[in-house]
């Protein structure tokens, strides 16, 4: 009993001191990978960086002393942070407070989800995604993933637009405007080095060389080198013109937000005394102000990228400050600093006394010392309706990714895995994350392989990976500084190119054409409708039902004759001469309310079509259920075929197809003697009678004869 309840209790079986230094030393090589790779996947989801390490202290700790696998490393990935991103987008701005709020409140939902279906035992609800599917939306996802990257790269600032797609225009069309070379070439570098390492010396953490090698060139060449200034020393009216339009249109919203606050509780007020026509009066006044809310919106993005687009060389003054002209527009004989400045913009209003010009790349900044507060996320029931979709799909996908690694480690060393565990572990690991401050967070596959190949034997080798974060947090932050952003980006986009797999849709095809096709479709639609993930997921998911529930309908029916090697075989597929007077059917399927209709279907256009036929043999072998609808179509059948004057048995009937038969009495309709336990029975019971007098001189059910 303790054991179910603690299964890290069965760790210590054996347990020696030599088998804690390897997981110790396991332990310490996985934080090594997981420290920076944590903070560019939660820049991936729209967090602040730092939000990666609260990710990253108690999730690997907890997943690993309740779940089944002892070297699965859970916490931040990619898929699962990019799908944390396209959940949170519609509700807040990415980066902002409520923005964190509700990812924290998403950690809780998903925890609660999979906990629930690890304790009710309900982890093959996780088999609703086809490995179509799952394939064709992780090609896409990686694809979005990494191209969702490239403004981090190049240097540049670009709105979000309603369609992935056109966001990466407007990077390119950034980017061809404006490129800032030391920060793609921080990227660019990060980037060698991270490959040359894996290619060349793989034992050796190269995310983490990578991120000291450019961290240390980023303080050395003042990479960020930001100013504060007034807007005075900006000498562009068109600029100062733009600035004072974008802050009256952010201004102007906070009221409108209040406005409608107000009259959503009027609204609900109304429908309380049942007066629908203040009701309907509310609600039109509220979208009257939604409306003007938008185009206020639509307007302060037209005005902030104009800014973005603004370029200015730094002009030094005799009491070494800087005054800013346009670079298209430089007077002659004005000695330039030599670097090009942009304002930096956000959503917020700019302040005029303090106005953030940045001459140099994007860096993580100020990493908050110590460990999160720990409190309860805020419950908000409107919130967690509209996050309740986002939380069942990560839930999921974040669970088969996590099972999946398991099971590939689990082959590899022999250990028993236990899915509805996993699912209780990784339930565990996002509810008490979310505590501690954590976004969604699963399996990593990555990590996991560096886990087995340290040589970890058992959990505790997460538990020191949990520790070594803490000791970051709590000692080495102010070292994360100067990390640009660019190297991050290049941490992702290196990670994220072993998820793409193109013989997987490959594999599906050749598989069934239709699970190639899903598979696709799936891919295409995931690309085409993101940020909205979830759609791509829907589509396919409901292409692969609709295909279960046609293969279900239209189960095989086979018509069967002797092949050379003696097997009874399909006549179709094997260009077989069927006998005259004897039809075996083999029936593919349960047979049940949706299908039923159509083996009736089936019989009857034989018994057209043969005029010479005096026996139908269903063989029942692949009949391995049956319900009401599909009994009283048999018994119909045996109705129709009898009164017709031909004759009816069935062959390999199976223990509880028999069952539903007897009690239903068909079988003594039917008859014992036309119940045959095998085909070979039924054919030696059946020839003779139905062959008597008969002009067939070699009878494909007894002898081979191709066509």
């Amino acid at each position: 009993m303790y054991k179910r309840f603690f299964p890290f209790l069965t760790w210590f079986k054996g347990y020696t001191v030599s088998d804690l230094r390897t997981d110790g030393l396991a332990g310490l090589t996985v934080a090594l990978v997981l420290i920076p790779q944590s903070m560019a996947y939660a820049q991936l989801a729209g967090l602040p960086p730092y939000y990666g390490l609260y990710a990253s202290f108690l999730p690997p700790m907890i997943a690993s002393l309740f779940g089944s696998s002892r070297q699965l490393a859970t916490g931040p990935v990619a898929v699962v942070s990019l799908m944390t991103s396209a959940s949170l987008a519609p509700l807040a701005t990415a980066g902002s407070e409520g923005y964190i709020v509700y990812a924290i409140l998403l950690a809780l939902m998903v925890g609660v989800f999979q906990l629930s279906l690890g304790v009710l035992r309900l982890g093959l609800v996780v088999n609703f995604l086809s490995h179509p599917v799952v394939n064709g939306f992780t090609n896409a996802a990686a694809i979005i993933i990494a191209t969702s990257q490239l403004s981090k790269m190049f240097g540049v600032n670009v709105d979000n637009a309603p369609h992935h797609y056109e966001t990466i225009i407007k990077v390119v069309q950034a980017a061809v405007h404006y490129t800032h070379w030391p920060t793609l070439a921080m990227g660019v570098l990060a980037f060698a080095i991270m490959y040359g390492l894996k290619r060349l010396a793989p034992r050796i953490p190269n995310v983490l060389v990578a991120v000291v090698i450019t961290t240390v060139l980023s303080w050395a060449m003042n990479f960020e080198h930001d100013v504060t200034v007034n807007i005075s020393t900006i000498n562009s009216k068109r600029a100062i013109e733009m600035v004072d339009k974008f802050n009256a249109a952010v201004n102007s919203l906070p009221p409108i937000a209040e406005k409608r606050t107000e009259i959503t509780r009027q609204v609900e007020d109304a429908k309380s005394r049942h007066d629908l026509l203040a009701a309907l009066e509310a609600e039109h006044q509220d979208k009257m102000l939604s409306t003007k809310s938008d185009l206020i919106n639509y307007d302060a993005q037209i005005y902030r990228e104009e800014i973005r687009n603004f370029l200015f060389v730094g002009a030094p003054q005799t009491d070494g400050a800087l005054k800013f002209f346009p670079k298209d527009n430089l007077p002659q004989d004005i000695k330039t600093d030599g670097r090009i400045w942009r304002i930096r913009m956000g959503n917020s209003p700019l302040k005029l006394d303090k106005i953030r010009m940045t001459g140099g790349g994007e860096v993580v900044g100020t990493v908050p010392k110590g460990l999160p507060a720990f409190t309860i996320p805020t419950i908000r029931l409107n919130v967690i309706g509209q996050l309740f979709p986002y939380a069942a799909i990560i839930s999921l996908l974040g669970f088969m990714e996590a099972i999946s690694i398991a099971k590939a480690m689990a082959g590899k060393t022999g250990q028993r895995l236990d899915p509805n565990q996993e699912l209780i572990g990784q339930g565990l690991a996002n509810i008490l994350g979310a505590i501690g401050k954590s976004y969604p967070t699963s399996g990593s596959f990555s990590r996991s392989a560096v886990n087995l190949q340290a040589g970890a034997v058992s959990g505790l080798s997460s538990v020191f990976t949990s520790i070594a974060v803490v000791i970051a947090l709590l000692f080495f932050t102010p070292l994360l500084y100067h990390l640009p952003q660019s190297v991050l980006a290049a941490v992702i986009m290196l990670a994220v190119i072993g998820l793409i797999n193109i013989s997987g849709f490959v594999h599906a095809w050749k598989a069934q054409k239709y699970d190639g096709a899903i598979s696709i479709i799936s891919f295409v639609c995931t690309l085409w409708f993101a940020p909205h993930l979830d759609k791509g997921i829907m589509v396919g998911v409901s292409l692969s039902l609709m295909v279960f529930l046609y293969k279900s309908m239209r189960p095989n029916v086979a018509s069967l004759a002797r092949d050379e090697d003696d097997a009874l075989r399909c006549v179709t597929t094997h260009g077989l001469h069927e006998c005259k007077y004897i039809s075996m059917i083999r029936f593919d399927g349960p047979l049940f309310f949706a299908n039923s209709s159509y083996l009736d279907d089936q019989i009857t256009e034989l018994m057209l079509s043969r005029e010479t036929l005096k026996h139908i043999l269903i063989v029942s072998n692949g009949i391995n259920d049956i319900d009401a609808s599909g009994e009283e179509t048999l018994s119909l059948l045996i109705d129709r075929i009898r009164s017709a004057g031909l004759d009816i048995s069935l062959s390999g009937v199976n223990e509880a197809v028999m069952k539903v038969i007897e009690r239903t009495h068909l079988a003594a309709k039917i008859g014992a003697d036309h119940l045959y336990p095998t085909m070979e029975l039924a054919i030696h019971a059946i020839y003779d009678p139905t062959h008597k007098d008969g002009d067939e001189p070699v009878c494909p059910l007894t002898v081979c004869n191709l066509n």
